[in-house]
């Protein structure tokens, strides 16, 4: 196995066709040139994602242990963190975090639906009548 090299994200960049295809999953750098007419979601996919880091795109379709079996082979380093944020992949975007409260008491919190939904059949029944 050849010696892994270490890479940025502007050495990445440089792999962004059919000919040199580099994408970075999980700050891995994978060489996936040869793979191109092998990959069961066709070329496209890869070739939207070339240069970039692709790990959100990876996770997202939920690929299967033998896939990531096959991209071991495909290994050839590692992306250099260089402390600033990474490029996103094209049209993607991160939501921000849902801000969490307490914990609700599912049991009071039906109790309290049903409560409103009696109140209010009752204010209406009143009103048509």
């Amino acid at each position: 196995m050849a010696e892994l090299k270490t890479f940025t994200m502007a050495d990445l960049a440089k792999h962004t066709s059919k000919d040199s295809l580099y994408m970075a999953i999980h700050d891995k750098v994978y060489d996936c040139t040869g793979f191109i007419d092998e990959h069961p979601g066709g070329e496209e996919v890869l070739l939207d994602e070339a240069g970039h880091d692709a790990t959100e795109s990876f996770e997202d379709v939920g690929h299967s242990e033998e896939a990531r079996e096959i991209m071991s082979k495909l290994l050839v380093g590692y992306l250099k963190s260089d402390g600033t944020a990474r490029p996103k992949p094209k049209g993607s975007s991160v939501p921000k975090p849902f801000p969490v409260s307490e914990p609700i008491d599912t049991g009071s919190a039906i109790q309290y639906v049903i409560a409103m939904v009696v109140v209010t059949g009752c204010v209406l029944w009143k009103v048509m009548s």
